[in-house]
């Protein structure tokens, strides 16, 4: 008897099968039993009679507990009331462990005490649907860079110094020195563009913020492609493309797991390239005849992102922001010195910044200076500007944080949901 997932039963109908799982919840009507079951690939109902498996069995049955491990035998039989539109009649039933009264029960608890749980959260419906949902968004992610021809180079989480801001940093000890936990694997990818030409690093990535909203996370993952003889305009052609990718992929794989997080699968159904552009200017006016006190020279905050992100049924790319709100190796634009190259994708329905990047400084001279106006330690970034000693090129990329993709496409309000153990401000356990 051959055992099988619970999503493999559509090619096992009428066949006798075992399948090993969870109890999810049993109800029981006279000497009929009905479990539902769950494998990590899906649910199953089966049938416990207590005239085809004894007393013994079926007494054993009747002790489950919701979260109890067994495996189970019979026939499969389709049915399409049934959960997958599957159900097992019951031969047998071993049962490998009762589990204990099971923390989480089908009733309102509050956030806190779900995130002290989150070992066992992860079990429910909801949490499977949307990390079955990440899991797609990161292997489309590695498919259409590698369908591409980029070659995946990963950089390393220590670091020796900042990439973003000094602020920002967690310090460790590193034998004698002190190191940082990596913000972002950019200045390494843009070494491993010049020897590859076309690479990608997706890693995790650590923001010590002390930023307490829906949006927010100390450690996160970011894939971030790096293209050398690449420009701005290039990424945004790129990072359109990305995005539409990513969208299709999950609406290919995942709409049952769409439907069980209740998306409206219409609002992404929109996300095709091309994507509508601004430049930071263009925004600031938006916002100023939404009533926003915006002046030019300001960084847009959350609420900032929302207003203008609904102005569109897809993602927006703004492009073009002041040269002082962005990192040290932004390169400025030639026409305009006063503004970066740079540009953020900002999901729609009020998701925010997704996908941040740009054209790095390619001149050792400017780079240099650059440093010394950031106040940087400039023997630290000896390496960083050996880049620009042999054989620089203009290049350009970005980085898409995983967590904040994965909250705008299954519609969440928090990503604490996006990540299996969500490292927030006030959150270290489990």
């Amino acid at each position: 008897m051959p055992v099988i997932y619970i999503e493999e039963a559509s090619a096992h109908a009428g066949q006798a099968v075992t399948i090993r799982g969870w109890l999810r919840s049993r109800r029981d009507k006279g000497k009929l039993h009905f479990l539902i079951l769950r494998d990590g690939t899906g649910e199953m109902q089966a049938v416990v009679s207590k005239g085809t498996v004894g007393e013994e069995q079926f007494a054993r049955s009747a002790e489950l507990t919701q979260e109890s491990s067994v495996v189970v035998s019979g026939t499969l039989r389709q049915d399409g009331r049934a959960p997958g539109g599957y159900e097992l009649d019951v031969s047998g039933l071993e049962v490998l462990q009762i589990a204990e009264p099971f923390p989480i029960q089908p009733k309102e608890h509050g956030t806190g005490f779900l995130m002290e749980h989150r070992h066992l959260w992860l079990r429910s419906s909801r949490q499977h649907a949307v990390l079955r949902i990440r899991h797609e968004i990161i292997r489309a992610c590695r498919n259409f860079f590698d369908d591409r021809g980029f070659t995946l180079v990963d950089a390393p989480i220590f670091t020796p110094n900042a990439c973003e801001g000094t602020t920002t940093l967690f310090h460790t000890q590193y034998f004698d020195e002190t190191a940082y936990l990596t913000q972002s694997g950019q200045l390494y990818s843009e070494a491993t563009a010049a020897a590859f030409g076309k690479v990608y690093c997706f890693g995790p990535t650590f923001r010590a913020e002390k930023s307490k909203t829906r949006r927010h996370l100390m450690e996160f993952w970011m894939v971030e492609p790096e293209v050398a003889f690449a420009q701005l305009a290039d990424m945004m052609e790129l990072a359109e493309q990305f995005l539409a990718h990513i969208v299709a992929a999950v609406l290919k794989t995942r709409r049952a797991e769409l439907q069980l997080l209740e998306r409206d699968v219409t609002r992404l159904e929109c996300v095709t390239a091309p994507f509508p552009r601004i430049t930071y200017e263009e925004a600031i006016d938006t916002l100023q005849r939404k009533g926003v006190p915006a002046e030019p020279g300001d960084d847009f905050g959350a609420d900032d992102e929302t207003i203008l992100s609904k102005e569109f049924d897809r993602p927006v790319i703004v492009h073009r922001y002041p040269a002082a709100l962005k990192a040290f190796y932004m390169e400025t634009d030639p026409q305009r010195p006063d503004l970066a190259l740079c540009m953020d994708v900002l999901a729609p329905e009020g998701y925010g910044e997704i996908i941040g990047g740009g054209q790095r400084i390619h001149s050792y001279e400017k780079l240099s200076a650059r440093l010394r106006d950031h106040h940087l330690p400039v023997d630290a970034f000896q390496w960083y500007l050996d880049l620009r000693r042999y054989g620089s090129v203009p290049h350009a990329g970005f980085g898409m944080g995983i967590e904040r993709a994965v909250a705008w496409i299954c519609g969440l309000e928090h990503v604490r949901e996006t990540i299996p153990f969500p490292r927030m401000l006030y959150r270290l356990y489990p």
